[in-house]
């Protein structure tokens, strides 16, 4: 991996502490779609999954432990010999594998978490990094809330995790706690009481709960780290993490004064962007820096006036650097086959065989109900098709009729996981609701609908309508995504989803109730 003093590593955990985000558990599909984007941006270090956490993420990590063609692959595991092995396993077929082992360093999770003392965790993470080094020549060790932690105590840890050959140390702010300034010093102190830090890739891992992930990244880039932890959106653990998108763009847009750079190819961060969104169900807010529908436009006269005559009058970057430019390409009812394919290739989509005759299907039916398919439109519909393959529920048909009451009743056809058809139906208080009473009872899963959104993915009122929703089942929640013309077409489809991935969380959710939080 580049040593080189003046780069900055990109370490992405969307798949590991984004999926930890309430209801944005993903496929097996999903994630391998996932990283393969993000080895194609340019990633350094993927964050794969935690696993031993199930039986799923152990698999994620092997598939994409085999797929992905430049990344490091990282698997992550408590300081316990368990969860080192089945880690070592997992990425051992990956081109540059790695372990990242952590323990809790502050006294607050010895005492209350681990009930255990500081002589053990500082024993606990010597022995991880040194049974993580049998199976890989890199390993990562992070002090678990280190910035709650005696500087000393967690001075010591580091030291040790050093000794026995941990090649990246990172210092996660678990809670995010800390504040710019006294971050920096935190690491400029551990500097000075671990010489031997110099020699090792210093890491920052920050959350967002005061909003200053990535201004505590940044400080901690400032301050000599050379990687940064980071997800697709920010999404993470509560208020999620530091932005992948942000912290990258700001080393870019501001390298001349700033003398660092990353290797991420930043016209693939809007694609990747809203491919998580989808797949997850987390939406990109308007205003989000970087990557919301916003952050490019000017409402202001004064504002479009500027921009008009000189683009930099008002913007620091041009959207074209990230992906965002306007695609010309618009295909209509009467374009064929290889036209569809063409531009499918010139968004980076390469679709072939039965999947591209089924993308075309679904192109046609679409195409019949708008004027125009554009670039937006075609990109949603063909990872909306093929997400359509990787789930286990499948939307055949509905239908919507007036009961006798009144109230919208609906059928439902759905094809199962084994391929069979079922059958629904249900009146409820409107035809969303009606249509998924009548999934529920065609495949005998009761959730709850706990959240439900629509999104327009182009302007106009033939715009594809894109429903994200969030399914509830017990204790368990998932999200689901669907696009159509027909907003209900879509809901019934994300509905699906949701379910297919509650159905298939199961033992995942039981494997996982017995681990500690992750950094």
């Amino acid at each position: 991996m580049d040593s080189q003093p003046d780069r900055v590593l990109i370490f992405d955990t969307t798949l590991r502490d984004g999926e930890q985000s309430p209801g944005a558990a993903m496929t097996l599909g999903e994630k391998i779609e996932i990283a393969e984007f993000l080895d194609a941006m340019g990633i350094d270090v993927i964050e794969a999954g935690f696993p031993i956490s199930s039986p799923g993420d152990f698999e994620a990590v092997t598939e994409i432990s085999k797929r992905v063609k430049n990344a490091s692959v990282c698997g992550l595991a408590r300081a316990g010999i368990k969860d080192i092995d089945r880690a070592g396993e997992a990425v051992k077929t990956a081109k540059r594998p790695r372990i990242h082992t952590f323990i809790s360093t502050s006294d607050i999770h010895i005492v209350h978490q681990l009930q255990s003392t500081r002589e053990d965790v500082l024993g606990q993470a010597r022995a991880a990094v040194a049974h993580a080094r049998e199976f890989v020549a890199d390993v990562e060790f992070s002090p678990m809330d280190a910035t709650r932690s005696e500087l000393e105590f967690t001075a010591e840890v580091v030291a040790a995790a050093i000794e026995e050959g941990a090649s990246t140390i990172n210092i996660p702010d678990t809670v995010g706690y800390a504040m710019p300034h006294e971050y920096a010093a935190w690491l400029e102190r551990l500097y000075e009481l671990v010489p031997a830090l110099s020699g090792v890739v210093l890491s920052v891992h920050y959350h967002d709960d005061l909003g200053l992930a990535v201004a505590n990244s940044f400080a901690g880039v400032r301050a000599g780290a050379r990687q940064v932890e980071c997800a697709i959106n920010g999404i993470g653990e509560r208020a999620g993490n530091a932005s992948l998108e942000e912290i990258v763009m700001l080393l870019q847009t501001r390298a001349d004064d700033i003398g660092l750079y990353t290797a991420i190819n930043t016209r693939e961060i809007a694609r990747t962007s809203r491919l998580v969104s989808r797949l997850t169900g987390y939406a990109v807010p308007p205003n989000k820096a970087i990557v919301g529908r916003n952050a490019f436009a000017h409402e202001s006269g004064i504002h479009q006036d500027g921009v008009l005559k000189e683009r930099t009058t008002y913007e620091i970057m041009e959207a074209t650097s990230v992906g965002l430019a306007t695609n010309s390409l618009v295909l209509g009812k009467h374009s064929g086959r290889h036209a569809l394919r063409q531009a499918l290739e010139n968004l980076g989509i390469e679709v072939q065989g039965q999947a591209l005759n089924t993308a075309f299907k679904r192109f046609k039916e679409i195409a019949d109900r708008k004027k125009t398919v554009s670039a937006m439109d075609l990109e949603a519909l063909v990872t909306d098709e093929l997400r359509e393959h990787l789930a286990g529920f499948a939307l055949e048909s509905y239908e919507l009729a007036v009961g006798s009451g009144r109230e919208p009743r609906a059928s439902v056809t759905v094809r199962t996981p084994a391929g069979d058809a079922a059958r629904g139906e249900f009146s409820g208080d409107g035809s969303v609701d009606s249509v998924f009473g009548a999934i529920n009872a065609a495949t005998g899963v009761d959730a709850q609908l706990r959240e439900f959104r629509i999104d327009a993915v182009t302007e106009g009122q033939d715009a594809l309508g894109e429903v994200s929703v969030v399914v509830t089942l017990g204790e368990r929640s998932a999200s689901g995504q669907g696009v159509a013309t027909d907003v209900v077409e879509a809901a019934a489809r994300a509905y699906l989803r949701a379910l297919t991935t509650l159905t298939r969380g199961e033992e995942t959710a039981a494997a996982a109730a017995d681990l500690a939080p992750a950094p």
